[in-house]
């Protein structure tokens, strides 16, 4: 299915998801080797939609790990479904049947998480394993990843060692908010994703809008880079780039001679890409003629 790196560029293209060579190429070599990758860049840069996009290119599952402070392996990887079981020792009981402990700690009462779904998947072709912002996750959880990274394989206390049949195609994000392991690093290959520049960036907004206006979406790109410019405390990526442009085309901004970003309208949806009071104050002392067109 995927020949070549042309190849993958052009399907994440079909999907809706513009890449450049660089990524595809990462991307292309994590899935042919078969090997895990590492997306690490700024919040909004696609690390998340590069996952999903490389799952519906595949036509396979998507199976998505959302890491969090204080996440745990029982959470990631399984449970045991203790009600189920109750229930079964008061049947056995009041048959008078006596149940092995074997027998509670079987298939049939095991709750799968997204770790144990993704190595239990059969095919034809492998999942596509998200573990989402990895960074958030401390590392203990990250040193519990080292075996299914590694192997392809997770261990069970309680029935042993599961082994992948069809190994997942392990898409790893960060934010970078902390550093990652080196132990996790080797494992992967990696790429960073970078803000892509303003050319490419309209092309996204336009892929994901598409009845806003090429004008609207240059301008909404070269404003949100300038304002990525400025001190703030959460600079605005993509996925904000394409929010104001969802709200500037629902409040008419983009109407018949609209010549792109109006300086007015950009100082009053800037709640769209911008989160804290502190950016908002920052872009409104530049005004809005300079949000807009740089003025």
């Amino acid at each position: 299915m995927l020949p070549d790196v042309a190849t993958l560029r052009r399907r994440l293209e079909a999907t809706g998801y513009l890449t450049d060579e660089g990524l595809a190429t990462a991307l292309f070599c994590a899935a042919r080797l078969p090997q895990p990758i590492l997306l690490e860049g700024e919040a909004g840069v696609g690390k998340t939609q590069a996952a999903k996009s490389l799952a519906e290119l595949l036509g396979t599952p998507l199976i998505r790990l959302q890491c969090y402070d204080g996440i745990e392996a029982a959470e990631a990887l399984y449970e045991w479904n203790y009600p189920r079981q109750l229930l079964a020792i008061r049947l056995a009981e009041a048959s008078g049947t006596h149940l092995q402990e074997s027998e509670l700690f079987g298939s049939d009462y095991l709750v799968e998480r997204p770790l144990l779904q993704a190595v239990r998947h059969t095919g034809p072709l492998p999942a596509v394993l998200l573990i989402d912002e990895v960074d958030r996750a401390d590392e203990e959880f990250e040193a519990f990843l080292l075996e299914l990274l590694a192997e392809g394989s997770i261990t069970i206390p309680e029935i042993g060692t599961v082994r992948a049949t069809m190994p997942p195609l392990a898409v790893l994000t960060s934010n970078r908010t902390r550093d990652l392991h080196d132990a996790l690093k080797r494992r992967c290959l990696y790429h960073w994703i970078d803000y892509p520049d303003v050319a490419r960036a309209a092309a996204i907004i336009r892929r994901h809008v598409p009845g806003a206006s090429e004008p609207l979406a240059r301008s909404v790109a070269g404003a949100v880079q300038r304002l990525r410019g400025l001190d703030l405390q959460k600079p605005p990526g993509v996925a904000e780039a394409i929010d104001w442009v969802r709200t500037l085309h629902l409040l008419g901004a983009d109407g018949p001679g609209a010549e792109g970003l109006d300086a007015d309208v950009a100082a009053g949806t800037l709640g769209t890409v911008l989160k804290y009071r502190e950016d908002l104050d920052a872009a409104a002392a530049r005004g809005g003629a300079w949000i807009a067109r740089g003025d």
